[in-house]
């Protein structure tokens, strides 16, 4: 009965009719006799109420054919659950997530009880472990923080920052300016592809970045979460990212501004804008927040160019630049505030 209320609390509408109630049911209750009863369960515990108007079917026992559902009743239920849980759980512990979103808190509430039985018993641990050994010690399954969806529920509970775990995921890939790991403020460039990072290695010393990130397409979106170990230099880190101008580059970028500030390596980009758009990436999936996001960091006067050239499915690749161009631009270009 649990998750056809919260099937109820999630449709749409407030009036719902015996067919779309069906649907709502029938992944719980198979035969009519079920279906039936568990209708007149809710209309008696003034969760539904019969639209009188539209009158009841001649089947026995009889149904409205619409009901309206009562929505407050539902989630008044619903949040003194919550109330309750919010005082037996660790004070560490937020469920205020919940309270507007309740479709997954039945899913989510063994887990959470077993990290609140976890807190109780050891309170945080003040060693870093990495993610399947602390999931294991959570909730006994090693894959659950890496492969399920155990690090966005202990997001969601405000307390993944607090286990210190350590990332399970590729290393960096990245090449070292030695003459700037003294800088206070140190400036990391990521770059998308493997030609890019190949151009540009052999003029690092010539620069004012410490570090040269060879993204490896989509893997950087993990792999970022080690830098704080792979380089443990204690200093303001900027980073900026330089990819492909297609939806697929963007959205990578997008997801890394998801964990840390990354901003566009603009100049890289304005000389990619002045060569000759390539045709072929109009299958690519659009994500109209991170395009808008890109799309602001560059000037006005080119906004509209890289928003008709995303439209017309064309693209500029890193690799329309050559060694020399990319070369010069991060040697010359200004990268500091």
């Amino acid at each position: 009965m649990d998750k056809i209320k919260k099937e109820l609390i999630a449709f749409g509408k407030r009036t719902i009719n015996l067919n779309e109630l069906e649907e709502v049911i029938k992944p719980y209750k198979h035969t009519y006799e079920d279906f039936s009863s568990t209708i007149l369960q809710l209309e008696e515990d003034n969760i539904i109420s019969m639209v009188k108007s539209k009158g009841r079917t001649t089947r026995k026992p009889s149904l409205a054919k619409q009901y309206r559902i009562d929505k407050s009743a539902l989630t008044e239920n619903y949040h003194k659950e919550l109330q309750y849980y919010r005082a037996q759980l660790d004070p560490s512990i937020s469920i205020d997530k919940y309270y507007g979103n309740p479709s997954d808190w039945k899913t989510d509430l063994p887990y959470i009880l077993k990290v609140d039985e976890y807190l109780k018993k050891n309170f945080y641990p003040t060693d870093k472990v990495p993610a399947p050994e602390r999931s294991y010690e959570l909730v006994g399954d090693e894959k659950w923080i890496t492969e399920n969806s155990g690090k966005s529920l202990l997001e969601k509970i405000n307390v993944y920052d607090k286990l210190n775990i350590i990332p399970v995921s590729d290393p960096m890939m990245f090449a070292i300016n030695p003459l700037k790991l003294a800088e206070s403020k140190q400036l990391h460039i990521i770059v998308e592809n493997k030609t890019t990072y190949q151009a540009l290695l052999p003029v690092i010393t010539e620069t004012e970045f410490s570090t040269l990130v060879y993204g490896s397409g989509k893997k950087v979106i993990k792999s970022i979460e080690q830098f704080e170990l792979q380089y443990p230099i204690k200093a303001t880190h900027q980073f900026f990212y330089f990819g492909d101008i297609d939806r697929e580059g963007i959205n990578i970028w997008y997801s890394l501004t998801k964990q840390l500030e990354v901003k566009l390596a603009i100049p890289f980009y304005l000389e990619c804008l002045k060569k000759e758009a390539a045709l072929g990436k109009g299958y690519q999936k659009s994500n109209g927040e991170a395009e808008d996001k890109f799309i602001r960091f560059f000037p006005e006067n080119v906004r509209e160019q890289i928003s008709t050239l995303l439209k017309n499915g064309k693209y500029h690749p890193q690799e329309t630049l050559n060694t020399n161009e990319l070369q010069k631009v991060w040697r010359e270009s200004f990268w500091r505030n």
